[in-house]
């Protein structure tokens, strides 16, 4: 097996292109959410209908089955989405819902060094991410764990395991290394296009003095790729004004 250093980036470096290559113009799909707080025995069903312009992440969502409807950011997060890229990120979470903010960012490609006939061995490496093989790891069924270095101070990818039919991710884990939020995402290949399927978040909040888990799981269903806008809001610039 080649080192897990050039996997990663030539792993990286194909997603970035299956991402960039055919994104869709609008999405539509049905999420189900489900928000639990185990220590304080609470929880929440979030479901919803939702259709989005994919460029600029605007969303038109109904509260299923036959509740408000919402605009603004895809609800909890939008499901064409590169997990290498550099994107940001953050949070709010409280007893009784949960509020994800993601913004995409441009795909990363590694260059990778050309052959060179004075070296044995020419090699990428990345500096803030330490990849290494999973123990189950093959040729056709790459699985990476990876640790973040002292130059990473921010969300990384932790784990991936590569879909041996596609070459694309399958499973990502997202964690941060400044504390023990988790972003668990699932792909699947739809109509062509590379989505998520099935998400999974958790993280310890602080609030009123004490501390609760909340972890929060989200699937996908249903997915639609039109061409043209599924919904008149969604036509046109700039973004109208998110409502909550």
């Amino acid at each position: 097996m080649i080192g897990a250093d050039l996997a990663l980036a030539l792993l990286v470096n194909r997603t970035a292109a299956a991402y960039s290559a055919r994104p869709p113009a609008y999405i539509t799909y049905r999420e189900r959410t489900s928000v639990t707080v185990p220590s304080l025995g609470r929880s929440q069903e979030i479901d919803r209908s939702v259709a989005v312009r994919n460029a600029d992440n605007y969303a038109i969502m109904h509260d299923l089955p036959n509740g408000a409807t919402r605009i603004g950011e895809a609800f909890p997060i939008i499901p064409y989405f590169d997990p290498f890229s550099s994107f940001s990120f953050s949070y709010y979470a409280n007893l009784k819902a949960i509020s994800i903010t993601l913004k995409r960012g441009t795909p990363i490609v590694f260059p990778i060094p050309a052959p060179d006939p004075n070296a044995d061995l020419v090699l990428p490496y990345i500096s803030f991410l330490d990849p290494a093989y999973a123990p189950d790891s093959t040729n056709d069924a790459l699985h990476l764990l990876i640790a973040p270095t002292p130059l990473d101070t921010g969300m990384y990818p932790s784990e991936v395991r590569v879909d041996p039919r596609t070459g694309l991710p399958q499973h990502i884990v997202l964690s941060d290394s400044r504390s023990d939020m988790r972003i668990g995402l699932t792909y699947r290949s739809i109509d062509g296009y590379w989505v998520v399927v099935r998400g999974v978040f958790s993280a310890t909040e602080h609030a009123l003095g004490f501390s609760f888990s909340v972890r929060a799981v989200t699937r996908y269903d249903k997915f639609t790729f039109p061409s043209t806008a599924p919904d008149p809001a969604l036509m046109g610039t700039p973004r109208p004004i998110a409502t909550p």
